[in-house]
């Protein structure tokens, strides 16, 4: 059973690889399948919450601003999804009877795959990229949105990801949270540090720890990873990691310890707290990777 499940999860990998190959390289295909498929709609890059609607009409009836629709994937039932940035037809609310709100609040009112929101950075990209940087020229791009190309010198350019090392600091008993002066009261997260070039994802970890928080690593036990629209577009790979119970004094003023209690308590905590409401510790939201690090973390300590 166990062999037949395997053949048949790789069975649909190789299927949804195929088809988003097929329409991110063919014109027509893409096309076709944004007759069937679904759109997810930003208004300057702030995405609409709304029920699903299959009705398009109030965006035109010429099709021309569909046509600006970038392909992010495919969905379980092989249903090809897009995204959409409407510019100024902020009236397009009252029309999909749905609200444009903040990409960060967000993601804290989603329960479901993030897939729709992280594509903000690929709208982004092909905001910022309508010029060639070596010949100054206007770039073209595809059909499906996953390349531009200079219409003076042929060259093509791809979506760009910055890779970003996440982890999980334990000393065994308790894990070890940060949080920027940018973050809003009360809330913590994992630490995090661009990958610099030439380096592994191992060198990196211990190089962002050390400098954060002044702790040595000792081992390094890889997750998962994720896309992340911010701060532009992140590749995130987070890891648990492992330091000496017997060196955890920590540096900074904005990270702490904290027990398998407190954190079990603030996984409780849905929404941020609001104005005026006493002082609590708080976590990312459901979708973020640093949450789910945060979970697995609290079930190994549940198993021990």
């Amino acid at each position: 059973n166990s062999f037949f499940c395997h053949c048949l999860f790789y069975r649909d990998i190789y299927y949804f690889s195929y088809i988003i190959t097929s329409t991110h390289e063919d014109d027509e295909a893409c096309a076709a399948a944004l007759k069937d498929g679904r759109i997810f709609l930003f208004h300057h890059l702030s995405p609409l919450l709304q029920l699903w609607t299959r009705n398009y009409s109030s965006l035109g009836s010429d099709g021309s601003l569909l046509k600006e629709s970038v392909l992010i994937g495919c969905s379980e039932q092989n249903q090809a999804q897009f995204c959409l940035d409407v510019g100024k037809n902020a009236a397009l609310e009252e029309n999909f009877k749905g609200n444009f709100i903040d990409l960060r609040k967000a993601f804290f009112l989603l329960d479901g795959p993030e897939a729709p929101l992280v594509s903000q950075a690929l709208l982004r990209w092909h905001q910022t990229s309508r010029f060639c940087s070596a010949t100054g020229q206007p770039t073209q791009r595809n059909q499906a949105g996953s390349q531009r190309v200079c219409s003076s010198s042929s060259t093509i350019y791809y979506p760009k990801m910055s890779t970003v090392a996440v982890v999980l600091v334990s000393d065994g008993k308790r894990c070890l949270l940060g949080r920027q002066s940018s973050f809003p009261r009360g809330l913590y997260s994992v630490l995090a540090g661009f990958c610099d070039m030439g380096e592994t994802l191992e060198e990196a970890l211990c190089r962002e720890v050390a400098e954060e928080v002044g702790l040595e690593i000792q081992s390094i036990s890889y997750s998962s990873s994720q896309h992340w629209p911010f701060p532009h577009s992140s590749f995130m790979l987070g890891c648990h990691a492992s330091v000496s119970p017997a060196h955890t004094q920590v540096k900074l003023e904005d990270a702490r310890w904290f027990t398998v209690e407190e954190i079990t308590h603030a996984l409780q905590v849905k929404t941020p707290p609001r104005r005026g409401d006493p002082p609590s510790l708080w976590l990312p939201p459901k979708p973020a990777l640093a949450n789910r690090l945060i979970r697995e973390w609290v079930e190994r300590q549940d198993r021990t």
